[in-house]
């Protein structure tokens, strides 16, 4: 009787978190998220729910979040062609040997 007891008062072994498919594939229905879908996101009312004002509030938020981290990305996706073009072009008429 106590092995049978035991099985149940043994928490089960959690398996560690990985993101959905390894994070090494993204199918069209798991694209990353836009400013505007997590603004226009609704959810289901429920009788003791979260108050919609507070919850549209944070979606707000964490858009206006989004927006900015993927302008700041897009900016910095341009600076660093811009500064490899430049050391190509300073490389390429610096290196040793090079016809001017």
């Amino acid at each position: 009787m106590r092995n049978v007891l035991s099985l149940f008062r043994r928490a089960p072994r959690r398996q560690p978190h990985r993101p959905p498919n390894a994070g090494w594939y993204r199918s069209e229905s798991c694209r990353p998220l836009t400013a505007g879908q997590i603004r226009e996101q609704q959810f289901h009312q429920v009788r003791r729910g979260l108050d919609p004002v507070e919850v549209h509030a944070f979606l707000h938020r964490v858009a206006a979040e989004l927006a900015n981290a993927r302008r700041d990305l897009a900016l910095t996706t341009e600076e660093n062609v811009r500064i490899k073009r430049a050391l190509r072009s300073w490389q390429s008429r610096f290196t040793p040997g090079a016809r001017r």
